[in-house]
């Protein structure tokens, strides 16, 4: 792991709103996916209501007691947010386990399929995003506490003074697009894994993503054609 000189932060808060926008998204893929996705007409309804339902309910508590991450932030706050990103991954990897199977039985259209794909990809790179922003040195309350912390990423302006201000910290948006490359490229872009912690993120997100997009969309596309 690399530690990175230690330097006096701009903040000490990192606002939850953006991060909360991306698991309403998430959510809302998810209840927009097809019902034929699903393995039968129950299971189908209580998936569609009970993750959603869980996911609003550590949400909203969260939103409504902290709108904003410190680094006092208690470690009861921070387990649910983990929590509910654990659901939400859960939930995305059981929904791509169905599209697999409705694969190698051929009884989907091709559009159901492309959607539902995408459903699965856009809801990867928002959750891999949720757990990078929160692993990477100990998440928001670890790097607003000490901005030199021992770090799982290494961002372009962490390894060059001149591409940032002092104290600069990587916020949610950062992870996101991290998160968006991997999901797009199979390897990262300018920021690097460090841990062996942060590397395996990355290949199980590139793993589910190269099933998403080669394995499922392209036989959507050829159903299609």
């Amino acid at each position: 792991m690399t530690t990175f000189a230690s330097v006096a932060p701009i903040t000490d808060s990192e606002p939850r709103w953006p991060s909360v926008l991306a698991v309403l998204a998430a959510i809302g893929l998810y209840l927009s996916a097809p019902k034929t996705m699903m393995p039968g007409t129950g299971a189908a309804t209580a998936l569609k209501v009970a993750v959603p339902a869980a996911e609003l309910a550590l949400l909203i508590p969260l939103v409504i007691t902290t709108p904003h991450r410190h680094a006092a932030e208690s470690r009861t706050r921070r387990s649910i947010a983990i929590c509910l990103t654990g659901i939400l991954s859960t939930a995305n990897v059981l929904a791509l386990g169905f599209l697999v199977q409705h694969l190698v039985h051929g009884n989907v259209g091709g559009g159901q399929l492309l959607r539902a794909a995408g459903q699965v990809w856009g809801t990867n790179v928002i959750a891999f995003a949720l757990w990078y922003w929160e692993l990477d040195a100990g998440g928001p309350p670890g790097r607003l506490a000490d901005s030199g912390a021992t770090r799982d990423f290494a961002f372009p302006q962490m390894t060059d003074s001149r591409l940032a201000t002092p104290g600069w910290q990587p916020r949610f948006v950062d992870y996101l697009y991290l998160s968006f490359t991997n999901a797009s490229a199979f390897s990262p872009a300018d920021t690097l894994p460090l841990t062996a912690k942060a590397k395996l993120l990355m290949l199980l997100q590139s793993s589910i993503s190269i099933v998403t997009l080669i394995l499922v969309a392209a036989r959507a596309v050829n159903m299609l054609g």
